[in-house]
């Protein structure tokens, strides 16, 4: 989540916080959100069909990290979310960790499983509009959205290149071929000299706020990612003030460049939205990598990394653009 102050007061405003801590209007699933005085609340999203392992991980994570308490949140009708919030309460009962309030919602109204007094929570459930709210309004202030859904979220990364980006894919890989034709010993060597510079130009220009590049140079720049030296070279140039800038270059990258292509920018756009707080997307980011190829490097250490459960603040970058080996 980004650093702004939602305030949360009653079981209305969790209810209306939740789309924009997770990045869209979720259904058929419970939320999780943890509430912590010291770094604050966050929210894990898991579906009404979730293995007893995966609760069982989530449940130990979040006894690890403390929090003061957690607010259980069901999407969907009752005869499926309340078997599901009643397994997620029993697995963190089990590891000591205090559910304070426990919510159905559906059709715009909400349910607790925990309050009986019908003058705060009747048995028609309480009405509440998500998006006219002050939470809504302060968390579109502060730079979050609520997408419709989750498959929303998936469709902004999907591939969308069109005709020009084939063409320009082409020019791209004959370039590459013509350097190989000509010294086949000595591509490696270019493709991180040229990537580097490029890969700092472009972002440059993306931190300025100019538009992203054009087809022939996003087709060039994601062929050249191809080279770990030039990925490694935006990897450790994202840093918070400009992480926002990241995530629009390489969402703009990763749904242009052809399949073959993609592991390199998905596997930027996930870390860069994971350290900007936005874990959904970051998760189908990955998605997107490990689809294009299941024993990408950056993809596979990111996944481990997401597993833990460790927050980004928790993860420094401990690399800087000096520490790399500068291009021959």
């Amino acid at each position: 989540m980004n650093p702004n102050t939602l305030r949360l007061r009653s079981p209305a405003d969790v209810v209306c916080a939740i789309p924009y801590l997770i990045g869209f209007h979720p259904s058929d699933s419970v939320v999780v959100l943890a509430c912590d005085a010291t770094t604050g609340a966050y929210a894990v999203r898991l579906d009404l069909t979730a293995a007893e392992g995966l609760l069982e991980h989530v449940a130990g994570l979040l006894a690890r990290r403390g929090p003061d308490g957690v607010i259980l949140a069901g999407y969907g009708p009752a005869g499926r979310v309340t078997p599901m919030i009643e397994r997620v309460r029993d697995r963190l009962h089990d590891h000591g960790v205090r559910v304070r309030e426990a919510l159905r919602v559906e059709g715009g109204r909400f349910w607790s499983y925990l309050c009986t007094d019908t003058g705060c929570c009747p048995p028609e459930g309480t009405f509440v509009d998500v998006t006219a709210s002050p939470v809504a309004a302060t968390a579109i202030a502060g730079g979050l959205v609520a997408l419709p859904d989750r498959a929303e979220l998936e469709r902004m990364v999907a591939p969308a290149g069109g005709p020009g980006m084939r063409v320009a894919t082409v020019h791209a890989e004959r370039r590459l071929a013509r350097w190989a034709e000509n010294d086949a010993s000595r591509v490696t060597e270019l493709m991180a000299r040229e990537g580097v510079s490029l890969v700092r130009d472009v972002l440059d220009r993306a931190c300025a706020g100019e538009r992203p590049p054009g087809d022939e140079e996003t087709a060039w720049l994601g062929v050249l990612l191809s080279s770990l030296r030039v990925r490694d070279e935006a990897w450790v140039r994202m840093t918070e003030p400009h992480l926002q800038a990241h995530l629009r270059l390489w969402r703009h990258v990763l749904t242009r460049v052809a399949e073959p292509y993609a592991p390199a920018p998905a596997s930027l756009l996930s870390f860069a939205a994971w350290r900007a707080g936005e874990g959904a997307l970051a998760n189908i980011a990955l998605d997107r990598a490990l689809s294009a190829d299941p024993a990408y490097s950056m993809a596979l250490l990111l996944r481990e990394l997401f597993v833990s459960g460790l927050p980004p603040s928790s993860v420094p970058l401990d690399l800087t653009p000096d520490d790399l080996d500068e291009p021959a």
